[in-house]
C-alpha cells in the first residue's frame, strides 16, 4: 500500500495519546487583574452616572412643579436612566464579587448543588 492510502494506520503527526489530542490549543485567558480593573471601573462609572441622573431628576422635578410641562418628560427620562444605571451597576458589582471569589454562582431553582465528583472519573464510577 502507498502512504496515505486507506488502511494505513500509522501514527498521526502531533498526536499525544492513543486517539490523538482532543484538547487543541487553549485560548489565552485574560489576566484576572485586568478583568477586575475593567469591572471596578465599570461599577464606578455606573454609580457616578446613577448619582448624576438622580440629581438631574430632582432638579427636573423642581422645574416641573414650577409649571414647565417639558420638564416632566426630562424627569421621566432621568428616572429611567437612573434605574438602568443602578441595575447595571449592581449586576457588574455581583460579577465583580464572583470574580474575586467572595460569592459562589447560584444554583438553579429546584436544583441541588453539584454532587462531589467520583475519584477516577467516569469509568471509575461505573
Amino acid at each position: 500500500m502507498t502512504p496515505g492510502a486507506i488502511g494505513n494506520n500509522g501514527a498521526v503527526a502531533g498526536s499525544t495519546g492513543k486517539h490523538g489530542s482532543h484538547s487543541g490549543p487553549r485560548p489565552d485567558q485574560p489576566h484576572r487583574t485586568r478583568r477586575l480593573l475593567v469591572h471596578a471601573v465599570g461599577v464606578t462609572a455606573l454609580v457616578v452616572a446613577w448619582g448624576y441622573l438622580v440629581w438631574a431628576a430632582i432638579d427636573f422635578g423642581t422645574t416641573a412643579r414650577e409649571g414647565r410641562a417639558a420638564a416632566w418628560w426630562f424627569l421621566a427620562l432621568a428616572s429611567l436612566g437612573a434605574m438602568a444605571c443602578l441595575f447595571a451597576g449592581l449586576m457588574l458589582a455581583a460579577r465583580l464579587l464572583r470574580i474575586l471569589g467572595l460569592v459562589a454562582p447560584a444554583a438553579a431553582p429546584g436544583e441541588d448543588p453539584a454532587p462531589p465528583r467520583p475519584k477516577g472519573g467516569k469509568r471509575a464510577a461505573r
